[in-house]
């Protein structure tokens, strides 16, 4: 049976390259989120993102037509519902990669799905990772911190827990919980 599959957590625990490694898988498909941030360069529509206007964003919402959707530095995200159902009719397994309010809103509109939260192996290792990026200034650096406590205090919302400290492990257990293995 196909799951929809939620992986959520702080940013700087390794979504990203989690989501990279099972896209080398043929048992997964990704969900392709919409936005209304502009493409950046290198950027193709429909690859990462479908890039939309704020007004076809808000119709999107008028039509209870995304699972979910977010709000994130003064852009809008979220997940197309119609492309969704149609992998799961289909067999496959979807994955969403997407912020913590956005898990609790599938939560809400598919209690079936599986809420897995991703992990840093200590809080330290997950500080080293966000001020390694390099990338943000020291203000920055501070919300993102401030948001990734927030964020690990909701762990026990999710069905699951997977401690990011070993990438083969980490896709192993993930393989295991979309094919039914464990559960709660």
């Amino acid at each position: 049976m196909p799951k929809l599959i939620v992986l959520s957590g702080p940013g700087g625990v390794g979504k990203s390259t989690i989501v990279q490694e099972l896209k080398k898988r043929n048992d997964f498909h990704f969900s392709v989120s919409v936005t209304t941030r502009p493409p950046r360069v290198g950027e193709e529509d429909g690859v990462a993102y479908h890039f939309v206007t704020e007004n076809e964003f808000q119709k999107m919402i008028n039509d209870d037509s995304l699972l979910e959707w977010a709000e994130f530095a003064g852009n809008k995200y979220g997940t197309p519902a119609n492309q969704v159902n149609e992998k799961l009719t289909h067999g496959l397994n979807v994955v969403l990669e997407i912020e913590i309010d956005g898990a609790r809103q599938v939560r809400k509109s598919s209690p079936e799905a599986k809420l897995i939260f991703i992990s840093p192996p200590s809080w330290e290792e997950l500080v080293k990772r966000l001020e390694g990026r390099g990338t943000d200034s020291s203000e920055r650096r501070a919300e993102r911190l401030a948001l990734a406590q927030e964020e690990m205090a909701a762990q026990n919302e999710f069905d699951f827990v997977v401690v990011n400290d070993q990438l083969e492990r980490v896709i192993e257990q993930l393989v295991s919980l979309a094919a039914g293995n464990s559960g709660k």
